[in-house]
Parts: C-alpha cells; structure tokens; sequence
C-alpha cells in the first residue's frame, strides 16, 4: 500500500472510501463525492497512476490481499474519526476479454477461463464481503454509515456470461442479507445499478459502434445518486434492496454532469 502523507488533522466531515478508484465508475463516483463535500479515500492497485486530484487520498491496494485490504481500514482508522460511507467498485472481470486475438468474454461457460472467476467472484464479490466486513467493525460502534454495493442486470437475466451472473446475483443476495444483520444498527445497504456508463472502455468500444451513448450516463452520476441516497432521511427504509441509479435520480432530482437525466434501464433495454 502506497505510504501517502496523512491528512495534517483529522477531517471533520463526512468519510468515503470507494474500492476500485483508479478508473471507470470507481474514479467517478470517487470524484463525485470528492465535490459533494466528502473526505474520499480511494483504493486499486493502479490508484498511484489514476487521474485524480490531490483531494482524494490515494491508498494503493490490492483487494485481493487481505492484509492490504486491511491496510486501508487502518489507515483511515488512525486518520479519522470513523468511516461514514464505503462504496465497493473493485472489479477485475473486464480484463482479458480478449485473449490471443479471440474475444473469450462471452464463450460458453465450459470455455470460460479460471481467471474470469478470480476476477469476477473473488476480486469482485469477495473483495466487497471482506471490506463490508471490515467497515462494519468501524460504523457499528457509531451507529453510522451506508454501505453501496455496485451491481448489475445481470443479477436478473443473461447477459453473455454466466460467471458474471452469478458474480452480480451474489453481489444482491450480500446485500439483502448484510442488510438484516445491520439493520439493527442503524446501518443501511444497497446494491445500486448504473445504466450504460462512459467509461474509458465503452468509449473505446463506441468508436467502432459497439455502443449507443444516447442514453449513457458519466462515470460521476451514479456518485451523485449515491450522495443523494447518503444524505436520504429516510434511508434505513430503502435498506436491502436493489436500486436502478436513474430511477433513484429522478426520484431526487439528480441530473448528470451535463444537465441531462438518463433514462432508468430495464431488464429488457439490457
């Protein structure tokens, strides 16, 4: 983990930290809430090298590695006075998608890869057990915090790899069930879903028309629906449920950076 000078004192305002920083919704949900006011810690294993500003204390990590993992609660333990929202992003399942010229992605389930699970299940799901884990420990005491778990369609029908489903209906099944445990505490959980996101990848896949970007959203929108849903009075009554980012959006208000209003996408749009 990156050894980043700590802040001079410890921030009196609201506490983030968002896995998987470095780049695509991670880094726009970091940035977000960087400018809705938040103390942001953002981890990766590429954060070093990430276009982010200063504001956002860079804590290199693979969420892979337990003890890295738990480097980055430490650190925010001893420079806070506690974590107020965790966003889990950390997401390995979109590397290798092309591996010898073959696009293997999508093949049937039989031809997946091992790493696709590793990078899916493990560097996905688990990475968001073991950090939900870890947060808890520090927002029980407080009776505080929110707990994001980014999520998709896939939970819900196919979309071209089987993995992937079972990686995004165990991201949901987390949620509900951390939500009843938590409950009591005070502490609400969501599995939130974005639409078709712009990130670097789409935007590299959209110039060969792999992708129609009329109805994308910015990486920053879903961290502006997350602020939204963080600073919701009634919460706690939205606690264990899948929510489509756009539809909360309207619900609220909340526009992306350009003004526009994305529209909330169904399975069937999928």
């Amino acid at each position: 983990m990156t050894n980043h000078p700590p802040y001079n004192e410890a921030p009196t305002g609201n506490v983030a930290l968002v896995t998987g920083a470095s780049r695509g919704v991670g880094r726009g949900i970091a940035l977000s809430l960087l400018a809705s006011g938040f103390h942001v810690y953002g981890s990766g294993r590429t954060i070093d090298q990430a276009d982010l500003p200063q504001e956002i204390r860079r804590l290199r990590c693979d969420h892979l590695n337990d003890a890295e993992t738990a480097g980055v609660f430490d650190v925010i333990r001893s420079e806070t006075s506690g974590l107020d929202l965790l966003v889990n992003c950390a997401w390995g399942g979109y590397e290798k998608m092309v591996e010898d010229g073959t696009f293997t992605w999508a093949v049937p389930f039989w031809e997946q890869p091992a790493h696709r699970w590793t990078g899916m299940m493990d560097a996905g799901v688990r990475a968001a057990f073991m950090c939900s884990a870890r947060a808890a420990r520090m927002m029980i005491p407080r009776r505080r915090g929110v707990i994001v778990n980014i999520s998709f369609w896939a939970a819900q029908r196919h979309l071209g790899n089987t993995i992937y489903g079972i990686a995004k209906a165990a991201t949901d099944k987390m949620t509900s069930d951390m939500a009843v445990e938590l409950k009591p505490f005070g502490i609400p959980v969501f599995s939130l879903y974005p639409g078709l996101v712009r990130t670097e990848s789409v935007l590299a896949a959209a110039k060969s028309g792999v992708f129609d970007l009329s109805t994308s959203e910015s990486p920053e929108f879903i961290g502006r629906v997350v602020n939204a849903l963080f600073h919701d009075p009634n919460v706690m009554a939205r606690t264990g449920q899948v929510l489509v980012a756009a539809a909360v959006a309207r619900e609220f208000g909340v526009v992306d950076v350009d003004g526009s209003s994305p529209p909330a996408l169904t399975p069937a749009d999928i």
